[in-house]
């Protein structure tokens, strides 16, 4: 299986994009955020930024989930924030053929984003706090949002094939 996780900041449209790779080439399709127990869930909601003592869990968990899949022919994309170099090793752990595509937006372009988004547990304020966590990978796969998601996507497929023909 060849597994790709696509990372940013919450609004950059991780969810959308891994979604829909995954139905265009016919792959599986996991959201970080069905991992996160309830407590993390809760205190995002809140507006309390999550510690790294609230992560490990469940990058560990999302690291089970992707190498329980390992083997298997077919796209796996797993949406996730994966915001920091350590959350990327930790879910890269026993998993070097991993590959990350980041999602690259500036922070205005996000908030206005955010800002129209209804019903989901990350609210807009804590933006600012993803943003300074960040540690923009130097391994990934990166594109820009400026386009449409169908502009996007097309993108990161034709960058994703490239890659593969060369592997």
């Amino acid at each position: 299986m060849k597994e790709f996780v696509v990372l940013g900041v919450s609004g950059c449209g991780k969810s959308t994009v891994a979604r829909a790779l995954a139905e265009r080439l016919g792959g599986d399709y996991l959201d970080a955020d069905d991992f996160h127990p309830t407590t993390n869930k809760a205190k995002m909601a809140e507006g309390i930024a999550l510690t790294d003592e609230d992560r490990w869990p469940w990058l560990d968990a999302l690291n089970a989930e992707l190498r329980g899949r390992t083997g298997k022919d077919g796209w796996l994309f797993l949406a996730c924030s994966a915001l920091r170099d350590s959350y990327r090793e930790r879910l890269r752990r026993n998993l070097p053929e991993l590959r990350f595509v980041y999602l690259k937006g500036t922070q205005r372009l996000i908030r206005n984003r955010l800002e129209k988004r209804l019903g989901h547990f990350m609210p807009p304020e804590l933006l600012e706090s993803q943003f300074e966590t960040l540690e923009e990978p130097t391994d990934a796969i990166t594109v820009e949002i400026d386009g449409t998601p169908l502009e996007i996507i097309e993108k990161i497929d034709l960058l994703i094939r490239r890659e593969q023909s060369f592997a």
